[in-house]
């Protein structure tokens, strides 16, 4: 399955063996023409030659640049080091060129529009409160909802019922009991009860 050579490089149209010493990985790869004979073993292009073949956009990760200064809205931060819109139109670039002038020719629409080239949000716009404590606080009840559900139908299918040790009628002959044995006498259960009249002491 492997070449003997370990940096042999051998590509064929079903796949690319790649040979180093005990490990290979294969990769399928299309042929690159169709009237090339593909047999297994025979060598058909360098890998230089299928990467510059390849499709620039497949399998390609496109990320941000975190280099160059970026743009946030953030209170702490009021003036950010690029502005919102980099890349300006032609009514836009006219609009700047006419910023560089006297700004009492400039309507509030232009200036507002200024603005909004060099921020996205206003403080005002910033400080607005949200509506997502409402989310939250829905989340919440829905959550308290369903674990109230659970324990209702382990309350009424899975618990047992309560022992008799916990009705009323058995906790009366407790107490009695315990008087009748005079349970801590001296500070205890016994000396709140006022033997005597038979009630507990006032």
């Amino acid at each position: 399955m492997f070449s003997h050579n370990p940096t042999s490089v051998q590509l064929s149209c079903a796949r690319i063996r790649v040979s180093a010493g005990l490990a290979g990985v294969c990769a399928l790869a299309p042929c690159p023409e169709p009237s090339t004979s593909c047999t297994s073993g025979t060598p058909v292009a360098s890998i230089s030659q299928l990467a510059a073949a390849r499709p620039a956009s497949s399998c390609m990760a496109t990320q941000e640049d975190m280099s160059v200064p970026q743009y946030c809205d953030k209170r702490s931060y009021p003036l950010p080091d690029v502005p919102y819109h980099k890349d300006l139109g032609a009514e836009q670039k006219a609009l700047k060129e006419k910023e560089k002038g006297s700004w009492k020719q400039l309507s509030n629409e232009e200036k507002v529009a200024l603005y909004r080239l060099k921020f996205n949000q206003t403080f005002a716009e910033m400080n607005r409160p949200s509506s997502e404590w409402k989310t939250v606080l829905g989340g919440v009840f829905i959550f308290f909802g369903f674990t109230g559900l659970i324990v209702w139908w382990q309350r009424v299918y899975v618990f047992p019922p309560k022992p008799h040790t916990l009705t009323d009628e058995w906790k009366a002959q407790q107490v009695k009991r315990m008087l009748d044995m005079r349970v801590n006498p001296i500070q205890g259960f016994a000396a709140k009860w006022d033997y005597d009249k038979n009630e507990w002491k006032k």
